[in-house]
């Protein structure tokens, strides 16, 4: 059976239609990275401004000067080492990738998915699936293939059921184009494992990753949002919110950290992988359940949780 959906997504794909796949971090909504048309199919169905550009999944063994008009030694350090798995590089672009693809720019971001039902089609397909989160621009990220469903009905040909991702967060993004490689969006790959493979790397602040870095996905002020209004709220003062708000008449869905919650609330590990795993889908599961308002409680500062401090300021922004 697996075999058969293989070939179905492949034909639809070479047809210029969309497939949904799944990866280790979150579902896809994937299209021939090559072909202007379908890549303009995956916009329109997102709703997603023409110049956010899109991460293009490749096979393992292709060759990133197919994709890149230049590939800087630090670069094959990375690929060695994280590939595949939730690291996307941000490269020149080369000369046949679309800019459709790029948001018009001279940049192109390129990683290698660490699933096997991703990479058995981008063996199959032969070439590279342009594929941003498959759900509604700016609302939360698909973790399985019920969320997609949820999105999108049966507006897509072709969703991949490859299960619950196993990450559950966007890979981390780092800039190789322009000199000494920056961090512009954490993900479960840290700064520092980029370090110990390359000996040195940059976290851009929010002016460097909004400004005078290429445009990459997923850092608007506001993005992988609930459609409830949010907000993050530090432990001590989650009780005295939450019975602020119940006498103003509010229901309120809760989620917190490793802590016991009533039927209103979801908790997550107090662990980094284990709450970016889960954080999507209670995100999903709370935003569901018609809350006036969603209280989030605030994981600790340290690196170890940046990526999900960024995942959930921008989810309440």
């Amino acid at each position: 059976m697996t075999d058969a959906l293989i070939a179905k997504a492949v034909a639809l794909l070479r047809a210029g239609q969309l497939v949904v796949l799944p990866t280790e971090t979150v579902y896809g909504l994937g299209a021939d990275a090559l072909n202007p048309v379908a890549v303009a199919r995956i916009f329109a169905l997102k709703g997603r401004p023409a110049e956010h550009p899109l991460i293009v999944h490749l096979p393992p063994d292709e060759p990133l000067e197919n994709w890149a008009a230049a590939v800087p030694p630090p670069a094959r350090a990375l690929a060695r080492a994280f590939w595949p798995g939730p690291l996307t590089m941000i490269l020149a672009r080369g000369a046949r990738v679309p800019r459709a693809v790029t948001g018009g720019q001279d940049t192109v971001a390129l990683r290698v998915p660490d699933h096997p039902l991703a990479l058995a089609l981008l063996r199959a397909f032969g070439s590279g699936i342009a594929a941003p989160s498959a759900n509604r621009f700016g609302h939360i990220s698909p973790t399985t293939a019920a969320h997609v469903r949820d999105e999108f009905g049966a507006a897509v040909p072709l969703i991949l059921d490859g299960g619950p991702c196993r990450v559950g967060i966007e890979s981390t993004i780092v800039d190789l184009s322009r000199g000494a490689p920056v961090v512009l969006r954490p993900g479960a790959i840290g700064a520092a494992d980029i370090a110990r493979v390359i000996g040195s790397t940059a976290t851009a602040d929010g002016a460097t990753a909004a400004g005078s870095a290429p445009r990459v996905s997923g850092l608007l002020a506001r993005h992988y949002a609930p459609r409830t209004p949010a907000e993050l709220v530090v432990g001590a003062v989650l009780p005295g919110r939450l019975a602020e708000l119940a006498a103003l008449g509010q229901t309120v869905g809760v989620l917190a950290l490793g802590r016991s919650v009533g039927e209103n609330g979801i908790a997550l590990a107090d662990d980094p992988a284990a709450y970016g795993q889960g954080l999507y889908a209670a995100l999903r599961a709370l935003d569901r359940r018609g809350f006036s308002r969603l209280l989030i409680e605030a994981p600790p500062r340290d690196e170890s949780w940046r990526a999900v401090n960024d995942r959930l300021q921008r989810a309440v922004a």
